[in-house]
Parts: C-alpha cells; structure tokens; sequence
C-alpha cells in the first residue's frame, strides 16, 4: 500500500496529511491563520511565515501519531515547492527535505496548481483523464486540459486578479472580514443579483481570459455611491463572476477538445452558486461535473500528498533535496501569456 506524507504551506493554512493509494486520508490536520491576519482583511506573508514555523512540526507529528504511523512507512515525503507566498512555501518545503534526510525517504516536490488540479480524483475513483479543470483560487483563476499526471494544457488565465482575490476585496470593501470569500456568499444570499448593474469584463472577447480588476472597482463604485443594499451588492458581484466564469468556459470547452468531465477546484469551488452554474454549463455539453468535497476545495496537505502518489503511480523520480522553492511556477510552462497579463500570466 502506498502512503505519502503531505506537506502545505503555500498561503496561511499550515497543513499535513498522510494518504494512501487507495484514496484513504488517514490523517490530516490544519492550522488556520484566520485570527492572525483578520486585523489586515488579507494574508499578511511574514506573520504567515511565522506562523508556518512554530506550527508546522508539531502537524506533522500529530498526523503521525493519528495514523498510527511513522517516516519509515512513508513511501515519499510530499511538499508543496511553489506558487506561493515564498516564506511560507520555503518553511514547508524546509521543513519536509529535513525530514527526507532524516529517514531516508524519497523527497516530493509539488507544484500547488498540481495538487488542486489532482485533488477531484482523490475523492472521485471514477473521474479519468482528460478532463476540463476551472482552477479558481485567492491567487489564480485558469481553465485547463488535465491529459495526466504533469500533463496539463492551459487554454486560459487571468490578466490581471484571481477571482478568490476579487470576492476578498468586495468582502474588504462591504466590511465583511476575513476570510471574504465564504462571508460574501452568506451575505449574498440575502441580496437580489440584478439589482446592482455591474460589469462582465471580458465577456463576449475572442480569448477565453479572465479579468476581474474592473469588477472590483465597479463594486467599489457602487458601495460608495450609497444607492444600494450591501446584500444586493453582494449578489451582484456573485452573479457577474459566475457569468463572466460560464462565458470564458463557453469558449474554452469548445477549443480543448473531448474531455470526460468538467472539474472546479480551489478555493472558489466551495461557493455553491458557482458549483450550481457550472454543473448547468456541464450538461449543456453532455459532461458530467465533478468537484472536490469542500474541505478539499480550500488549501490542504491531503491534496498535496495525493499528487504525490500520483506522481509515484506515474513512474515520476524522486526530487534532490538542493531543489528550490518557487514563488511562480506554471502548470503549462509552454502556454503563450495572455495579452496584457504580465507576470500574472
């Protein structure tokens, strides 16, 4: 049986996990940084870096010891490498190449993207290859073909904010707190979608980019004019990045190709709303929609040791333990940028 220990620490959620083969979570713990960055409304990178160090180890022995285990049943150690807040991906990472020497344990080194773009299969035995993945997260908002295991296809990204980031601002500017995301949701639901008449950036372009920079400055716009309810604000906002998210899928379902599914994952795929227009978009075009239960959408180690032994499956090597951290690192290094999207591209 293999078993993997995952290791992540890419934002502000201290993570481990171990994980099987045959897709059983063993153990798993995380340590949210809520309070700590809440006085900010956003991830403050030093103190989540702080914040990885003091907590990290004490995660790892505390899975463990749940699991009933030791590094010596350890196939691989698995630990987030990049994209991230580089602190803390260099804590994590740090943290797991010790451990690796330490036991003589294969070392793992993740890309993040990787983990949640994997993640649906961990709970979904029956979702194969290839399939359509929506990737939506505080940092990133992609759309991709997953053909494999390290064999990803980007048809879009964002030229400029992710839409996680995008529902923290509109959160940030309706008072709402931190973590924004789950807050506006809640908040939304009281609200009427089309009372506030905010924008569709990109809709209707030939690209199937994404951009919600606009979104957010309309959002302010509207908050300040003092013309509308917060809840219908709320709303709105949800309406047109759900709108926005089914146009640019429109486009990109219909240049990748057949694929066996549509796939959400990241943190965004926990908003019901949007699971809701996705799974509608899927059987527009005769797919079957997939998502990661919610404690898998946000971030996670159980995802990370996932990839980890799907890499392993896949015949993939053992990683030096001289290998850098990354603070960007594309899932489709070959994919041309998107026009004015910079290094966000």
């Amino acid at each position: 049986m293999t078993l993997v220990l995952g290791i992540e620490s890419s934002c502000d959620e201290t993570a481990a996990a171990l994980v099987t083969g045959e897709r059983e979570i063993l153990a798993q713990a995380i340590a949210s940084q809520e309070k700590e960055h809440a006085p900010y409304g956003g991830v403050v990178p030093e103190i989540a870096a702080r914040a990885h160090a003091e907590r990290l180890a004490p995660l790892v022995e505390k899975v463990l010891a749940e699991g009933g285990k030791t590094l010596a049943d350890c196939d691989a150690i698995a630990a987030t490498a990049g994209p991230g807040l580089i602190g803390g991906v260099m804590v994590g990472l740090v943290t797991a190449k010790a451990l690796a020497m330490a036991s003589d344990t294969p070392l793992l080194a993740i890309n993040h993207l990787e983990g949640h773009a994997l993640s649906p299969r961990l709970a979904d035995p029956d979702l194969e290859f290839p399939y359509a993945l929506l990737l939506v997260s505080g940092g990133h908002c992609q759309i991709l073909r997953v053909d494999g295991v390290g064999r990803y296809r980007r048809l879009a990204t964002t030229i400029d904010d992710a839409l996680g980031e995008a529902f923290d601002k509109t959160a940030k500017i309706l008072g709402l707190g931190y973590p924004g995301g789950p807050a506006v949701e809640r908040l939304a639901k009281e609200g009427d979608p089309a009372v506030v008449p905010l924008p569709r950036p990109m809709v209707g372009s030939g690209e199937p980019h994404f951009s919600f920079a606009g979104l957010k400055s309309a959002v302010l716009r509207a908050h300040d004019s003092g013309e509308y309810a917060d809840a219908d604000i709320a709303a709105s906002f949800q309406q047109a990045a759900l709108d926005c998210i089914l146009d640019r899928l429109h486009i990109a379902l219909r240049r990748m190709g057949e694929v066996n599914a549509l796939v959400v994952a990241g943190g965004v795929a926990a908003n019901q709303t949007i699971r809701g227009g996705l799974e509608h978009l899927a059987d527009d075009f005769g797919l079957r929609f997939t998502a990661p239960p919610l404690p898998l959408c946000t971030d996670n180690a159980a995802m990370i040791a996932w990839a980890g032994v799907e890499r392993l499956a896949a015949g993939f090597p053992a990683d030096p333990l001289d290998l850098r951290a990354r603070p960007r690192w594309p899932l489709d290094p070959e994919a041309e940028p998107a026009r004015g999207a910079g290094v966000k591209a």
